[in-house]
């Protein structure tokens, strides 16, 4: 029996658990096809027995703008979220309800209280300013250009990227070596999209150690080969820093405390990567490393704009714990490392 509609889902599940599932989509093609659909795996991609406030929101499809957590001085925590809901139905009280009932199955006694308010203009408008970052941020974490030397807790090994236009009369033929990392094929993809470039068919494979080779077959959104040895050279420089450091992890002094600071770049179509926050704080928890304030805002670092995360960690927890460490951790969860 055939596919009766043009487009189409189909989920086969794998039949033991360790085993590979299998999903396949059939719909109109478009340039960033490929990355809309990676970021759509990315989000639902991950094995998690136990949540916390940020899994939930994202399970509700409530998408997280900006983030202010404080802690007052009798020991309480207060979150504030400020979000946008893709189904467009928060500002009814069933949905206000659902999104209590959830919170309240995951968080138990330990909610004191939760209100879900609309927003005005003049809150908003005062959310979307953006503080000062420090110029080490904009400087040393935020730079396009591939580093002379990172530590090898931080990089993604060794990439390669290549190109050629010999082996198909029709398509540039785009070669990747790089180690697999959670998200890998949207960081490629997402990439992509960005210089408007479609693709029409590609390999991907992993081999030994999580070494991954990825064969792509291009062409540009005029349908024709990429010949442009300038536009070659600039996708394949932003392709390996992007694989290199798909985010910026730093662990800085603030005065007398000590920030995290995570740097997650947006898509030219002003989304960004999915959960970067959940597995933020997923990391502190590994640590036993306690937030004191966090702080979710966008900047323009030159002409990208970059999502970026502030965690002031809290005195008594974090001073015990070396920075390098920190820093280790949460990069390793984001990569989805053991």
């Amino acid at each position: 029996m055939g596919i009766l509609h043009d487009d189409v889902v189909i989920i086969r599940q794998s039949e033991k658990e360790r085993d590979l599932s299998i999903i396949t989509v059939n719909c109109p093609d478009k340039t960033g096809l490929g990355c809309d659909l990676c970021r759509i795996i990315l989000f639902f991609g991950l094995n998690i027995v136990k949540g916390d406030v940020t899994e939930v929101l994202c399970e509700l499809e409530l998408t997280i703008k900006k983030v202010k957590v404080s802690t007052t001085p009798d020991g309480r925590v207060i979150d504030l979220f400020f979000v946008t809901d893709t189904r467009e139905l928060l500002h009814t009280n069933k949905r206000k309800e659902d999104t209590y009932d959830h919170l309240k199955a995951v968080m138990g006694d330990v909610m004191i209280s939760c209100d879900i308010e609309m927003v005005g203009p003049e809150i908003t408008a005062c959310s979307q300013e953006s503080s000062l970052l420090p110029t080490t941020i904009t400087d040393d974490m935020l730079h396009l250009e591939i580093p002379d030397e990172l530590p090898n807790s931080l990089t993604s090994s060794s990439v390669s990227v290549t190109m050629d236009n010999s082996l198909s009369p029709a398509h540039t033929l785009v070669q990747i070596a790089c180690r697999d990392h959670k998200g890998l094929l949207y960081d490629i993809m997402r990439t992509l999209k960005d210089y408007n470039i479609k693709i029409s068919y590609g390999r991907f494979m992993i081999k030994q150690r999580r070494n991954c080779e990825i064969d792509l077959f291009i062409v540009q959104a005029d349908g024709k080969k990429l010949v442009d040895t300038k536009i070659q050279r600039a996708l394949s420089s932003h392709l390996e820093v992007e694989l290199l450091r798909p985010l910026r992890v730093a662990v800085v002094s603030r005065g007398p405390d000590t920030e995290l600071l995570v740097a997650n770049p947006v898509e030219l179509s002003g989304k960004g990567r999915p959960l970067v926050f959940h597995d933020i704080t997923l990391a502190l928890k590994m640590l036993k490393s306690c937030i004191f304030s966090a702080e979710i805002r966008r900047h323009m670092i030159g002409d990208r704009e970059f999502e970026v995360y502030r965690v002031l960690l809290d005195e008594g927890e974090s001073l015990s714990i070396p920075r390098g460490k920190i820093e280790e951790a949460v990069w390793n969860v984001l990569m989805g490392w053991d």
